[in-house]
């Protein structure tokens, strides 16, 4: 753990509590926004991010969800990703956004007819979605094993993964470059207004106290902790989630797509080798700092999986592996982004529920546009308002994986 420091203000206009993917995003976002001209702090307790969700990401994007909203949220992504260096800069890379695509898979009429349902609103949103029936899988992608399978969905367009972490590495270099401060630190508390209507400072572990225009709660995992910190409630915790990297004896001879299996495991290319991941057999939130892996699942549940599903995985060799946390949203696994219904100047950025990655690019543009404006200007992303926790109302989203 990197040694804390102090602030170099006792005000900011705005404080970001995070400063991993979603935080630098809208550190970014914001301080390149011209209509923007105030200061920003970003506290992050671990400035390696050996424990963030971010770098625990397998670091996917699709277009297969069900809402409108949550497929333009991964068009922008798409969009973003293949056109960084004009968003960024001609000193930054070009990250490559390989679309080999989603298999998304249905082992029961209901489901497929789920997909052929969500292929439909993709589809007339642009998306390259389609409904495969077994024999057209079995054209294109032989290997597998498809007994069982009543038909998938597959999208060649704009899907599959990208170098998330190029993204966020250079929305920390470019905010920073923009003024904003990122500070090793950690909030110990938030206190409100007399009114109770507004956070008017942020204390830290170090024992400075700053006060603050507005704040951003975009603490992955740990919102919950960072939201009671100011009264608040948010139904958000950390659920593990398992990550295995592969090689097969028998490499197969062209690209596996992200393959979601009926049994809950999926599997990908991933470059020389291939990756496969999965929730855990029972899935209880845990402690923030609990990162055990359990070596069964691997055993029992995954080589398993993989060896009925691609026959040429019998022969397969376990080359590293490790256990990341979602910051997982018990009402409905969609995202919590926007100000609180009485603390106006608290900003949820939380929730995402394995979906941070691709969605970081439109909901920091998202939080920035809410900060400087006080409304979103590009996508509307009130659906994920506070107010559903309030009632709670799901905001339902049929794809989740």
């Amino acid at each position: 753990m990197a040694t804390y420091q102090a602030p170099a203000r006792q005000s900011y206009d705005v404080v970001i509590i995070g400063g991993a993917m979603l935080g630098s995003s809208t550190a970014w976002f914001l301080s390149s926004n011209p209509d923007f001209d105030g200061s920003v702090l970003v506290v992050e307790r671990d400035p390696t991010y050996e424990f963030s969700s971010t770098a625990h990401t397998n670091s996917c994007m699709r277009q297969q969800f069900s809402n409108e909203i949550n497929i333009r949220i991964s068009q922008f992504a798409a969009e973003f990703v293949k056109n960084f260096r004009d968003y960024m800069g001609e000193d930054a890379p070009q990250p490559v956004l390989q679309s080999y695509g989603y298999m998304y898979m249905a082992d029961t009429e209901a489901f497929a007819e789920t997909l052929r349902a969500g292929q439909k609103i993709q589809a007339a949103l642009g998306a390259g979605t389609k409904f495969m029936t077994p024999e057209e899988i079995a054209r294109d992608y032989p290997f597998y094993n498809l007994d069982g399978i009543l038909g998938a969905n597959h999208n060649l367009k704009d899907e599959g993964y990208f170098d998330g972490n190029t993204l966020f590495d250079w929305w920390k270099r470019k905010a920073r470059q923009n003024g904003v401060e990122y500070l090793a630190n950690e909030v110990v508390a938030l206190t409100r207004d007399a009114a109770g209507r507004r956070v008017e400072s942020v204390t830290l572990s170090t024992g400075e106290v700053v006060s603050c225009g507005q704040v951003v709660n975009a603490s992955g995992p740990r919102a919950a902790r960072t939201a009671a910190m100011a009264g608040i409630e948010v139904p958000i915790e950390p659920r593990k989630r398992y990550t295995f990297i592969f090689a097969a004896e028998q490499p197969l001879d062209r690209d596996l797509p992200l393959t979601i299996d009926p049994s809950g495991v999926h599997m990908r290319t991933d470059g020389e080798y291939y990756l496969a991941g999965c929730p855990p057999f029972e899935d209880p939130a845990v402690a923030y700092d609990d990162f055990v892996q359990d070596h069964s699942i691997w055993e029992e549940k995954v080589w398993p999986t993989l060896a009925n599903r691609i026959p040429q995985f019998e022969a397969i060799k376990l080359i590293n592996s490790w256990a990341g946390h979602y910051a997982f949203n018990t009402l409905d696994q969609n995202a919590v982004v926007g100000p609180h219904t009485e603390v106006e100047n608290f900003m949820f950025l939380n929730g995402f529920s394995g979906h941070g990655f691709q969605q970081s690019p439109a909901m920091g543009r998202g939080m920035a546009e809410m900060l400087v404006y006080g409304a979103y200007r590009s996508l509307d992303l009130s659906p994920f308002g506070y107010a559903r926790v309030e009632s709670g109302t799901p905001f339902i989203e049929t794809a989740v994986i």
